[in-house]
């Protein structure tokens, strides 16, 4: 088996602690005895913690791309975005810990708006405002702000996933995923022309 490049598996490693512990349990020592190297071999690939866990951040959002991708090429604008929720969902609750440093908790290099979003630099939000457009584009969505109302969509999954994780809701995630995406069709049936 090949083994991976040194600082993809140190990456690797920092994201286990990540999932695992949330980030007050990755310090560099910990990743470094993970990956068997000297915690100062870190520093040749990452020159400082908050890099690395950047790095972690980018990954978690390669990875909940995938989460993301729609499961059929010719679903309507609001299917779309139902589909892009329940991906949202599944992947806050498939890896909680990831989820919450990556949009719960303030970060350096967070992305801010309405100008990092306006600027196309959110790679989750960008999908759900794309998705507005062509739902604007074929009249089924109103004609409105796509990035204040792709934060709204967002907002709202974020908030119900949030109240999910603070143990708010009496329903097993079978039963919560059904509930938000129910949610989210009544959201939507507001942006309906």
């Amino acid at each position: 088996m090949k083994s991976l490049p040194t600082a993809d598996a140190i990456a690797a490693a920092a994201r286990v602690l990540l999932e695992a512990e949330g980030p007050a349990g990755v310090s560099m020592r910990r990743v470094a005895d993970a990956v068997g190297i000297t915690p100062m071999a870190i520093y040749r690939h990452y020159p400082n913690r908050e890099a690395l866990l950047h790095c972690v951040t980018d990954l978690g959002f390669a990875e909940l791309a995938g989460y993301l991708k729609p499961k059929r090429k010719s679903m309507k604008p609001d299917e779309r975005m139902l589909d892009l929720f329940d991906g949202y969902v599944r992947y806050a609750l498939d890896h909680p810990r990831i989820f919450d440093y990556v949009f719960s908790q303030p970060r350096p290099d967070a992305r801010r708006f309405p100008g990092d979003f306006r600027a196309g630099r959110s790679p989750t939000v960008n999908l759900v405002a794309d998705v507005f457009r062509d739902g604007v584009a074929q009249g089924i969505f109103k004609d409105d702000d796509p990035w204040e109302a792709a934060l709204a969509i967002w907002a709202h999954a974020h908030g119900l996933v949030c109240l999910y994780r603070s143990d708010r809701f009496e329903y097993d995630k079978r039963a919560f995923r059904t509930f938000c995406r129910n949610s989210l069709r009544r959201l939507l049936s507001g942006l309906y022309c």
